[in-house]
């Protein structure tokens, strides 16, 4: 893994940036400190690499440039195909230098231009340019798994892997996009290529620019979901093709020249890729686990232990403290860049810090809630729905995906959801699917009461809607599940990736995704609805896919957790307390003018508090500290 920052443009001289350069690669170099290199194309480009290596560490030093000089690449994360894409080029008549995936990219784009990013199976972010006509590519991966910000400065255009690089430009201001704060405030992320930062933008998953000098020509979307749904194939078919799907991602992923390891929450999801991953290596595969010691509602060890003592994996531990939450929540706002999602960055952070300690590669299950449809809110939308076709007679979908006699069974899951019930149910119902789903995922209902009478003033919920609709109506399908998902995945999965990519890299741990495969994906998005999500039971093709691999007391959990933080224990007082009301009702924050006084003492005194309004002031007063206020 590594960090990536460039500056282009159309003839100006950049001597005078190879000092900024140099700050620049400074300031990510927790994301690649095993080398940094500059390439300096007079007029043209200052492209910069600070580099982790993980495959042929002794070469692939970049910036990599072509032997005649024209071109040159920098780029951050792997692909996974890359042996076999080598020796297609060797076929091809091609010659190598090294055995690094960088040169395999590197030549491909040669040959290819940018019609050679549908050939790549992995995770990335690169620029390639040429210095012939000054014309550059820069891509995302499919679901944005490997970061690239991206600013305009006068005659100069600039990149780089983290904000903060970005902000290191004299010409570039930290000044927050209030656009994008009322997006913040409605889902605690922000959507499509939005940033917190004015003038900011982030390259958008499964797409990539085209270029020349200063000028971006031309976005292009390379990948997007597909839901034209196949009718023809049995479910025998999609079991079989995702169980091979499963073992040649988990083949591919777990290629690495240093020691590799797996998260493992005791979940559905990161208890297969551990399981898979130690049935394909031949030696003890290590497994990194976190708990919390105030209660059996933060400690989900005891599943975590049975899946690594059922794949005679290394089990390690550890318990994260309120002291270390304290200690570590202003550096994690730096390092994410911007506040987002939920307080399980923090014992995420502490999970990667303890694998750091024997391992460079990390494998995780993020992805598997957003494909398979693991949420359980997904269940409470087709409760609604399943009720709503058994009053009226109807059905939205054209074909009923889950009925009301299906559903039944498999409600007990929402027994720890009472106060969600309650809440979507108080007003609203029956509405059209998407005014459902928007009510499901909206967080700014709670934060409504907290905020000041300018701000509420310019929080239109009607824009933000439209903003929703944009995406949950997009694809082209009618059915509930997909709608859902695919929000999800546009969305709130980028939103999880950006913690997964920021913890792991605050450590210089690599961290891979391997259910984020797009194989995988296009089967699941085309397979019949009710295929997925028969009778409402969350991740059911998957867990009938997988009913072999993991034991019964894994696969028939209940009782998801989802990492979750005893900020409820800890507001009770002590460090934790003491913390957050010195940061939320200090001066600084007072005067910022976003949220009401005495809603924010108010909160406070709640010994319920605990909750994501919580989190989500916090988070964004952390956030002004570091970036708006020190600018």
């Amino acid at each position: 893994m590594c960090g990536l920052v460039a500056v282009l443009s159309s003839g100006q001289s950049l001597e005078d940036r190879l000092p900024l350069i140099d700050r620049m690669l400074a300031s990510l170099f927790h994301r690649g400190p095993d080398g940094r290199g500059v390439k300096h194309i007079p007029g043209q480009a200052l492209l910069g690499h600070q580099r982790l290596a993980i495959i042929d560490a002794e070469h692939g030093a970049q910036p990599m440039s072509s032997s005649n000089g024209r071109y040159s690449l920098i780029f951050n994360g792997e692909i996974y195909n890359y042996l076999e894409l080598r020796q297609s080029l060797i076929q091809q008549g091609e010659r190598f230098e090294t055995f690094s995936d960088t040169e395999v990219l590197l030549k491909l784009l040669i040959r290819d231009g940018a019609a050679a990013i549908d050939r790549l199976n992995g995770m990335f972010a690169f620029i390639f340019h040429d210095r012939l006509e000054n014309k550059w590519i820069t891509a995302r991966d499919p679901f944005g798994i490997k970061p690239l910000y991206y600013a305009h400065c006068q005659e100069e255009l600039l990149f780089a892997s983290e904000i903060k690089a970005l902000l290191l430009h004299p010409e570039i201001a930290a000044s927050r996009d209030n656009q994008a704060l009322h997006q913040y405030l409605c889902f605690q992320f922000c959507l499509d290529d939005h940033t917190l930062f004015e003038g900011i933008k982030k390259i958008r998953p499964g797409s990539y620019l085209l270029g020349q000098g200063d000028q971006i020509k031309k976005e292009i979307i390379y990948w997007d979901t597909n839901y034209q749904i196949d009718q023809y194939h049995t479910e025998d078919y999609f079991l079989d093709r995702l169980s091979s799907l499963l073992e040649d991602t988990l083949r591919l992923q777990i290629r690495s020249d240093v020691p590799l390891g797996g998260y493992l929450s005791g979940g559905i999801d990161s208890s297969l890729i551990c399981t898979l991953a130690a049935q394909h290596l031949e030696t003890s595969f290590p497994m990194f686990h976190g708990r919390f010691a105030e209660g059996l509602a933060y400690d989900e060890s005891k599943y975590a232990r049975i899946v690594s003592a059922n794949s005679s994996g290394q089990y390690f531990e550890t318990v994260p403290t309120a002291k270390q939450f304290v200690e570590s929540l202003p550096y994690l706002i730096y390092m994410l860049d911007e506040p987002l999602a939920g307080p399980g960055l923090f014992p995420q952070f502490a999970v990667s810090k303890l694998a750091k300690e024997q391992v460079t590669v990390v494998l995780g299950g993020q992805g598997g809630d957003e494909i398979f449809g693991g949420y359980a809110r997904y269940l409470v939308g087709y409760l609604e729905q399943a009720l709503k076709g058994a009053i009226f007679e109807t059905q939205e979908e054209g074909k009923h995906v889950v009925t009301l006699e299906s559903i039944i069974p498999h409600l007990s899951i929402l027994k720890q959801y009472k106060p969600l019930l309650a809440n979507f149910w108080s007003r609203g119902l029956f509405e059209p699917m998407d005014a459902r789903y928007f009510h499901l995922i909206d967080r700014s209902q709670g934060m409504m009461r907290l905020l000041n009478p300018e701000i509420l003033a310019g929080f239109d919920r009607t824009a933000l809607f439209a903003d929703f609709q944009a995406i949950f109506n997009h694809p082209d399908t009618q059915s509930y599940i997909n709608k859902m998902t695919h929000f999800d995945q546009k969305t709130l999965l980028p939103a999880l990736l950006q913690i997964e990519d920021r913890v792991s890299m605050a450590v210089s741990l690599e961290s891979r995704v391997p259910l984020l495969d797009t194989r995988i994906v296009d089967l699941i998005t085309t397979m019949p609805p009710p295929m997925k999500f028969k009778g409402g039971r969350t991740k059911h093709i998957l867990k009938k896919a997988i009913r072999h691999i993991l034991p019964p007391e894994i696969l028939n959990r209940k009782d998801k957790m989802g990492f979750p933080v005893p900020l409820k224990e800890w507001m009770k007082g002590g460090c934790v307390r003491d913390f957050v009301g010195d940061t939320l009702l200090s001066q600084h924050s007072l005067n910022r003018g976003i949220f009401r006084p005495e809603a924010l003492e108010a909160m406070m005194s709640d010994q319920g508090v605990g909750g994501r309004q919580l989190w989500g002031a916090l988070c964004l007063e952390l956030w002004h500290r570091q970036f708006i206020d020190s600018n």
